[in-house]
């Protein structure tokens, strides 16, 4: 059985990156930031809330790729328990969902500090039929992945604030299983997670995977 090119996953999914693809990052909301503004704001580790803030009308998915990627991965590795970190609209979540499914079932904990798009992801779940799978964190994912994690990670997948990819990793890192993926999307705008994440003494093999992701085994 495949959930992802199934109804109503398979339509919904269509509709959601046909919306993303119109949508446009000319808002004023941005158009208000010079570039050195924008640049700083998405490599802080202190006022990502106020960059993403003002993003929090536009879905910031993944590419079909890589949302097709992450349904293989969860599949390959037959995944149970996911965290992703950056909810958005839901679009990633609804791939990983539909892997659990999949799979036989599991929990994905997601997290995301914008209510209104927490709002929209439910929705979508609750659409593609898949809700039952997921909790959603509302707030700010370096206090809601601090507590109540599963015991062991099958899957992380990195989306949100590049700036806090070393700090999210860092949460959830002692709960990773040997062998389990961290994937990590537009990683290049994190130079310091692609610095600690490729050191091979932290206990991983990793290497970018087409154009924005990185691809991350745990290894021990």
């Amino acid at each position: 059985m495949n959930t992802l090119t199934h109804a109503p996953l398979a339509g919904l999914l269509e509709r959601l990156f046909a919306d993303a693809d119109a949508s446009s990052f000319d808002i004023p909301a941005l158009a208000e930031l010079t570039a050195a503004d924008r640049e700083r704001l998405m490599h802080s580790r202190t006022e990502y809330r106020d960059y993403y803030g003002r993003m929090k009308d536009l879905p910031l998915p993944v590419s079909r790729e890589t949302g097709q990627l992450l349904y293989l991965l969860a599949r390959a590795i037959r995944a149970e328990q996911i965290i992703e970190f950056g909810t958005s609209f839901g679009i990633s979540t609804l791939h990983l969902a539909a892997a659990l499914r999949d799979n036989g079932g599991g929990r994905l904990i997601t997290t995301e500090f914008e209510p209104s798009k927490v709002a929209r992801a439910r929705d979508h779940l609750a659409a593609g039929k898949l809700l039952d799978l997921v909790e959603i964190r509302e707030g700010d994912a370096l206090q809601t992945l601090s507590i109540d994690l599963p015991e062991r990670i099958d899957l992380l997948l990195l989306d949100g604030a590049k700036a806090l990819y070393p700090d999210i990793l860092a949460r959830v890192e002692s709960r990773l299983r040997p062998g389990a993926l961290v994937i990590a999307d537009n990683a290049d705008y994190s130079p310091d997670y692609l610095a600690w994440i490729r050191e091979p003494a932290n206990g991983y093999l990793s290497l970018p995977f087409a154009e924005d992701v990185e691809l991350s085994l745990r290894l021990g």
